[in-house]
This record gives C-alpha cells, structure tokens and sequence, in this order.
C-alpha cells in the first residue's frame, strides 16, 4: 500500500509516512493518522473472489450495427456523443464537429439530430471493432483512408461541446454564473484571457486532474492533453497564462503535466516490475551499490531513450516512438516510463 496523503499513517503500528510503500495482509489494521487517539481504525480484509467461468462467450454481432452512420464503415477508433449515445469513428465526427461549429450555433448528432453535448472514445466498442476486422478481412479500409481518417480525428479525451445558445441581448449579471452552468464552463468563458474569449460554442475539455474546465485549443501551441494517455489536464495550459483557480474554475498545478525532462522522481515508482516489491528492493540495493541515485539513472537512461537504445514496442504509452525528453506526460505515465527504464536497466546489470 501507498500512502498517497501528505499526512503520516499507521500501518499495523508501523509509521507510514507520505508517499511511502508498505505491505498489508489480510487483517493489517490502518488508522488514517500518525496515533491511534483521534482516528477511526480500519481493517484489511482479502475477500473471496467469486468463480470464474473459464469458458469464453461468443457474442454474435450484426456487423451494420457497428458501423458508422457517416461514412458507411465499420467504425475506426470510435468516439461516442451524448446525450443520445450513437457511435461514430472519431474522424468522421471531428469533422462534421468542425464543419457544424462553421455553419450552425449548435452541434447536432448526424444520426438522430439531437444536439450533442459531449463526445468521447468508446474503448469497449473499439475492442469490439478490432475483433470484427480479425475475422472479417473484408471489412479492412486501405492504410491511406484510416491514416486520412486519423488526421481529422479530434476526440482525444472527453471534449465538453457548448449548448448553442447565443449571445443574450441583456446585459450579463453575476447570477448568470450559477444559472447557467454550461455557458461559463472556464474563466475564459466570463473574461478575456490572453486576448482570447469563449464563444458561445467553444467546445471545452475536462481536467483528469481537478476536474475543471479550459478551451480546446488545438492550434494553440500550448499542450493540453498528456500524450502518454490522451488524457486531458489543464495545468500547463492555465499556468501558461498566467491563471490561478479559485473556488468557481477549478485550476490543477502545474506539475500534473509537463515535459519528461522536467519531472523529478525520489522513490522506485509502485508500478515497477509489475508491482513485485522484492524485484524493487532488488533495484533499489543494485543503485546504491553502484554508489548512484535513482534520479541519475533516470537520467541516464531517459538520454539512452531519446537515442533510440531501447526497444520501445514493450513500452504502455500511447504514440511510443513519438516520444523525446520534451514530450509533455501526466505524473502517471511518467511513473510507466520510469518502470520502463528500470526493465531496461535491470538487463543491463552483468549477471554475477
């Protein structure tokens, strides 16, 4: 167990202080707190899994029920609208997305035509998509139509798409802010920032961080997406423009995506070596017998990276060999590369 709170806990008695490991079994007692006094304890239970049926289940799909209503193919990378929940490849949609916003004051599904809302990436669909082509070959677009398709797509995380409503013809009040959710979504949505401003059809992106809003900007020049995992975080874009939060729009720090380079690192991340805490240890002793840091290995191996030493095929990020020093990356896949690196530097340790 990680102690991922910044204040000291105890663990079968044991000081567990913040963003320390330790081993819990079944029964371990943990108090939220550096003393027993003042804390509900809790309990460690490993509970009975229910049986597993070892048998694989074959589902049968009408394959025109997986197709895109756009194009007329099976879906490729599909992304899913809401409210009404219909499926659409992710460049097709991003393009009817760009060509709505041009023409309209709203975004309507091409299926139904009820406004949408939101859009994001179906990976259970995907999945489902992946298996049809294995068994249907037929289904399989040329190379040059699914890399034209991927360069319209827009849908990286959830994109949060403007309600439609213009402009009022009476003047904005402070109540408007609370009345109106979906209007003022960020701070650009209420002031000019940067001398930029929402319209009333920005499409907007949710933090995985702190759950706040900012523009999708794609041409910006200032990352908002972690490309290790699609995932959107507003710190970079925000601290770039110089934005504090406050108690209406929510602003995560900085540090919640910024270039490989600039992140930092302690302690052998939990996700090293799948997880096994005596190949961690191992790792551990084998650093600082070498009289080393883990950051100096880190280091040494992230410039091995760039150099293209290492096999990147093994490694659990999104756009793998688009990777370099300077790529922008949540804490979370930074961990995943540095687990990454460790694997590599483990088998480079002569074997005595």
């Amino acid at each position: 167990m990680e102690n991922k709170s910044q204040n000291t806990i105890l663990v079968d008695g044991v000081k567990v202080h913040s963003d320390d490991t330790i081993v819990i079994k079944d029964g371990s007692q943990i108090i939220p707190g550096p003393d027993r006094e003042g804390f509900v304890s809790y309990k460690f239970h490993i509970m009975s899994g229910p049986d597993i049926c070892q048998r694989q289940l074959k589902i049968c799909v009408d394959v025109n029920h997986a197709k895109c209503s756009i194009c007329l193919n099976l879906w490729h990378d599909v992304v899913t609208v809401a409210p009404c929940l219909h499926n659409f490849c992710n460049g097709c949609f991003s393009e009817w997305l760009r060509r709505s916003k041009e023409r309209h004051s709203a975004v309507l599904c091409p299926q139904c035509r009820a406004v949408v809302h939101f859009a994001g990436k179906n990976h259970f669909l995907r999945t489902i998509a992946e298996d049809m082509l294995r068994a249907d070959s037929s289904l399989q677009r040329s190379h040059d139509e699914v890399a034209l398709l991927d360069t319209y797509a827009l849908v990286r995380s959830n994109l949060v798409i403007g309600s439609g409503k213009k402009n009022r013809k009476r003047a904005y009040t402070p109540l408007d802010d609370q009345s109106d959710g979906t209007y003022h979504q960020c701070q650009q949505c209420v002031t000019e920032v940067a001398g930029f401003r929402c319209k009333y059809d920005t499409v907007h992106l949710q933090c995985q961080a702190c759950g706040g809003m900012m523009p999708s900007r794609t041409g910006f020049g200032i990352p908002q997406y972690c490309s290790g995992c699609d995932r959107s975080f507003c710190g970079a874009y925000w601290h770039a423009l110089g934005v504090t939060g406050n108690g209406s729009y929510p602003v995560c720090s900085q540090d919640t995506l910024r270039p490989i380079s600039d992140h930092s690192i302690s302690r052998i991340p939990l996700l090293a070596h799948e997880k096994n805490l005596h190949e961690q240890n191992i790792t551990d002793s084998c650093i600082r017998q070498m009289g080393r840091t883990l950051p100096d290995v880190i280091s040494e191996w992230i410039a091995k990276f760039e150099n293209r030493e290492i096999d990147r095929r093994r490694m659990m990020l999104n756009h793998a060999e688009m990777i370099t020093a300077r790529t922008f990356v949540c804490q979370d896949c930074y961990h995943k590369l540095v687990s990454f690196l460790l694997y590599w530097f483990r088998l480079s340790i002569p074997k005595h």
